[in-house]
């Protein structure tokens, strides 16, 4: 068995990673899901959420992705997301006021179509902010 697991996260514009690690913490639809070498098989959905890279004992790279797929082998992990952004490059007074702007969406929303729009967009809104307020795993 390898000491390292390759990660690769992919979105529709580009590799945002390409890497050998020792551990990705991935935010799965059925929670937090923690990869590492040797890893059992798997096929998930990643709800929006931060994505850490681990090398040794401390995080590396925070990624945010608003949804998308993980595939897991023992030797692999590959992210096809949705979109993807490095935390650090999210922009805090922008977060802020998207979620404050949907949830007015939410609320003005018109049909059901619409407030199932806005509230998805929302939920997306919300992950981004806290990704950038409270950084997972430190």
């Amino acid at each position: 068995m390898a000491d390292k697991v390759a990660f690769e996260l992919v979105s529709p514009e580009k590799l945002l990673f390409s890497g050998e690690v020792d551990m990705v913490v991935l935010p799965a639809s059925e929670g937090d899901m923690g990869v590492m070498p040797g890893h059992a098989p798997v096929i998930a959905t990643i709800r929006p959420g931060t994505i850490c890279i681990f090398n040794g004992n401390s995080v590396e790279k925070r990624l945010f992705v608003a949804g998308g797929f993980v595939e897991v082998t023992e030797e692999r992990c590959t992210v096809l997301a949705d979109t993807a952004t490095p935390v650090e490059d999210i922009d805090l007074g922008a977060a802020q006021t998207l979620v404050k702007d949907l949830g007015e969406d939410v609320s003005h929303a018109k049909t059901e179509e619409e407030k199932a729009k806005a509230e998805a967009n929302l939920v997306v809104a919300q992950a981004k902010l806290q990704a950038v307020e409270t950084p997972a795993y430190r």
